[in-house]
């Protein structure tokens, strides 16, 4: 039985929305409950996010070519070892705790000024609460990205998180961390915002009396995943350009450092279909994850309903 069920019929229940903790509840609350949907988003998926790095690599060896996420998988694994599908998770691990503890925090307290104790779905407040969420956790989760990307990608000689930092900042200084961040935000904003109205419209249709309930998290959250992955795939791909050019063999390619140089290396060398580069991947990946993360952010704000005054 949910703890919303438990309380029908209580003086409660008039004032029950699963989707706010409890008045006066701590921020530290939703920061756990963030951090703790972050590690598990990116960790669950992690081999198939480091297939669609390659994927959107321009110009390849022949040896990084692959025709299909199983084709990948089996290339991989095959020539390089299936640890190799992992590597870089631990500077993920890093990062995703407290920049997505960030992230849930900031939606948390921008979705409640902006929409107070009114119940109900609220689209629009929704979608501006996530854009500033995910401005305020990219700034924190960028450079990790940044080493994440570059030991996964074919050929990469780097075996720490720590080594492959290094030599970044040695080789292309600080700015390197941060090049794509510009781009990233052009990503990560509207993905962000897709992803939280799309989860609010999806939750709306299959949960409408607002309780927990755990099968309607995954679902709204997968589908939510989807259509913020599909619509924002070409500004991953020069994400993707832009945070590994330094591994990069063609000279044009290492000199991009703009969204808009990278994007005319990618039309120029492929035509729009350059910018579609790893849309499967991304989808599959981002579905499951997206699914995780917002039943995992969901799970963690329900135990804290029960149990966060007796911790």
């Amino acid at each position: 039985m949910t703890a919303a069920a438990g309380i029908e019929g209580s003086p409660l229940a008039d004032n029950f929305d699963y989707e706010a903790l409890p008045s006066g509840t701590p921020l530290s609350a939703n920061l756990l409950a963030g951090a703790f949907a972050g590690i598990m988003e990116h960790t669950v998926m992690y081999p198939i996010d480091a297939i669609k790095t390659r994927m959107q690599v321009v110009n390849p060896s022949p040896a990084a070519i692959y025709n299909g996420i199983s084709h990948a998988l089996t290339r991989i694994s095959a020539s390089e070892g299936a640890r190799t599908l992992w590597k870089g998770m631990t500077s993920v691990v890093l990062g995703a705790g407290p920049a997505h503890a960030v992230y849930f925090g900031t939606y948390e307290i921008v979705r409640n000024e902006l929409v107070g104790d009114q119940r109900g779905a609220h689209t629009l407040a929704t979608g501006a609460a996530g854009a500033c969420a995910t401005i305020a956790s990219d700034a924190l989760m960028n450079p990790f990205d940044v080493v994440k990307q570059r030991m996964q990608i074919h050929g990469s000689v780097h075996t720490s998180v720590s080594s492959c930092a290094k030599a970044i900042y040695k080789n292309e200084g600080l700015r390197a961390f941060y090049i794509s961040y510009p781009t990233t935000l052009t990503m990560t904003i509207p993905f962000t915002a897709f992803q939280f109205a799309a989860y609010e419209f999806f939750t709306k249709k299959l949960n409408p009396n607002r309780h927990y309930d755990p099968l309607s998290h995954v679902a709204s959250g997968g589908l939510a995943g989807a259509v913020a992955a599909a619509v924002t795939t070409p500004v991953d791909v020069i994400k993707t350009l832009l945070q590994t050019r330094g591994s990069a063999t063609d000279d044009r390619i290492r000199r991009c450092d703009s969204f808009t140089s990278a994007a005319n290396v990618i039309y120029e060398k492929e035509g729009w279909r350059g910018f579609l580069r790893g849309l499967r991947p991304r989808v599959v990946t981002s579905m499951p994850s997206t699914a995780i993360c917002w039943a995992s952010y969901e799970a963690g704000k329900e135990i804290w309903r029960r149990y966060g005054r007796s911790l």
